[in-house]
């Protein structure tokens, strides 16, 4: 069995919880942990060639401050802890992400919050934490 385990973050206190409980697993169990943050970005628009260009820069820029804000902070904590932890961030859909990064990193357990920053948006359309359970081939431990 792997000993890799992904917590997906997004800042919600409910994904904090999650991150707790699985940098608690992993220190526990000596298993690395891989700490994802996804940020939601359809690929499906149709842009003149400079849209996409202004885009893709908006893209990258996206990525180094979801880094520098919320990965690295979160992964030099858990180092102090003695947590071996790796950071990733992608855009995309979540819980699809989530599923491609399990699969990538040969995941045993992936940990989400039950509840993230959309509330609204996980009424109307389901939340991470059930697409979740549906659609991963890995098991899937969500935190409340």
């Amino acid at each position: 069995m792997s000993k890799v385990l992904l917590v997906g973050i997004d800042g919600s206190e409910c994904s904090v919880r999650a991150l707790d409980y699985a940098a608690e697993w992993a220190a526990a169990a000596g298993h690395q942990l891989i700490v994802a943050h996804v940020i939601e970005w359809s690929p499906f628009t149709f842009n003149t060639p400079q849209e996409n260009e202004e885009r893709h820069r908006r893209r990258e820029a996206e990525l180094e401050r979801a880094h520098l804000e919320i990965i690295d902070p979160v992964v030099v904590a858990l180092r102090e802890r003695g947590v071996q932890a790796r950071g990733v961030i992608r855009h995309g859909h979540a819980a699809e992400t989530l599923c491609q990064l399990a699969e990538e990193f040969g995941v045993s357990n992936i940990i989400i919050g039950k509840v993230g920053h959309s509330r609204i948006h996980a009424q109307l359309f389901g939340s991470v934490a059930i697409s979740m359970v549906q659609v991963s081939p890995n098991p899937v431990t969500v935190v409340p």
